[in-house]
């Protein structure tokens, strides 16, 4: 074994560092636990290399001694030619201040334990997880009297039915809450018992959510509202408009949505996405005839399907085989495919899915639906009206 594979005082510090690193120094100490004293690894010379190397050696020990943090625990080896000599069998660290002192975190720790010693008189179930992530609480030491205020609020507070904006905490802001949710979730789980139903932080801890907005344009000016037609609207007032129109249809792309044709007693929705499920409460769509509109892909079918879970009566448009084939040139990659079954979907668009998914008509194909021509929209719009 060469001298440089020998431990050295860093590699002792590297040792209890690790133990900092995991959490354990900081936690046992919460837990009236104690980890002291801590048995360090170590490599030292051999026999023959206390012959061979003697004053390698001796510099070696100097420098384990040089260290006073730990304790050295000595064995004697009785040598032919250099007699008795001491050499060190274990080292040890005896307690948790000289661990700490070993790697420089004596004020850290101190900090540490200020913020668990309040934490634990206000808050005291919050014991178990001050112990599993004593290091995240750290990290937010700077912060914590204000995170315990907020916490200390909800608690108060379970089911305030305020918006974020209207907490009246002291020292404490909107964006403060908004920039810590994460970790602030998290506490609030054991604090109080949060709506299980809902993942949003709003509704989870019951604070109001801002509404999710419809947009819509509608298409027949005859049927303007107070003279608008492009408006944006909570989806709860959207549900209680039963517009006189009928047919709706549902793009996800905005500016197809802005430049849809004129089409007489007609409105359009976009920009929903995924965010189909802002349609649920919308009952009077299901007395008009609905046409969705979206890219020719596997996500584009697969949001099709879920639109038909809400309304199993929706019309596609444009998202069959005759307007991929004609558009070639225009096609584009998916990142990734869709590749479940869409039960919902109707005999040919099945069959294009089919393709689609399976790649039949090229790698991951998709025409995206602001590539396809106006023109061949204005006369699929022409064709459906006659």
């Amino acid at each position: 074994m060469s001298a440089k594979e020998w431990t050295t005082p860093a590699d002792l510090r590297r040792q209890v560092r690790r133990h900092w690193d995991s959490g354990r120094l900081l936690a046992a100490g919460l837990q009236g636990e104690s980890l002291f004293p801590i048995e360090l690894r170590l490599k030292g010379p051999d026999t023959r290399a206390l012959s061979d190397r003697f004053e390698e050696v001796r510099h070696w020990i100097r420098e384990l001694e040089g260290e006073r943090r730990y304790a050295i625990e000595w064995r004697e080896i009785n040598h032919r030619l250099l007699g008795r000599n001491r050499v060190p069998a274990r080292i040890v660290v005896p307690g948790e201040r000289e661990a700490f002192e070993l790697i420089g975190k004596t004020d850290d720790a101190a900090r540490f334990r200020s913020l668990a010693t309040v934490t634990l008189e206000k808050l005291p179930e919050l014991g178990p997880w001050l112990a599993r992530r004593p290091l995240v609480a750290l990290e937010n030491a700077a912060d914590w009297e204000r995170i315990l205020k907020v916490l200390v609020w909800f608690r108060g507070h379970p089911r305030s039915g305020l918006y974020l904006r209207q907490l009246d905490i002291a020292g404490v802001d909107t964006k403060f809450i908004e920039g810590r949710k994460a970790l602030l979730a998290e506490l609030l789980d054991i604090v109080i018992v949060p709506d299980p139903e809902q993942r949003n932080f709003e509704p989870r801890y019951g604070l109001l959510s801002k509404p999710s907005q419809i947009r819509f344009r509608i298409l027949d000016e005859r049927l303007a509202i107070q003279g608008l037609t492009d408006l944006a609207v909570p989806a709860r007032e959207f549900a209680g408009l039963d517009l006189p129109v009928e047919r709706v249809f549902i793009t996800e792309n905005e500016i197809n949505g802005l430049a849809f044709p004129a089409v007489p007693s007609g409105v359009v929705i976009f920009g929903l996405g995924y965010g189909l499920d802002r349609l649920s409460e919308v009952r009077w769509l299901h007395e008009r005839a609905l046409h969705y509109w979206g890219d020719i892909d596997t996500y584009g079918f697969h949001i099709l399907d879920r639109l038909r879970v809400l309304f199993p009566d929706a019309q596609s448009l444009l998202m069959d085989r005759e307007t991929l084939l004609a558009h070639e040139p225009l096609w584009v990659r998916e990142s990734t495919s869709f590749n479940a079954e869409l039960p919902r979907l109707t005999a040919s668009e099945y069959e294009l899915y089919d393709d689609l998914r399976h790649h039949r008509l090229g790698q991951r194909v998709r025409l995206e639906q602001e590539r396809i021509p106006y023109g061949w929209l204005e006369r699929a719009l022409v064709s459906m009206l006659r």
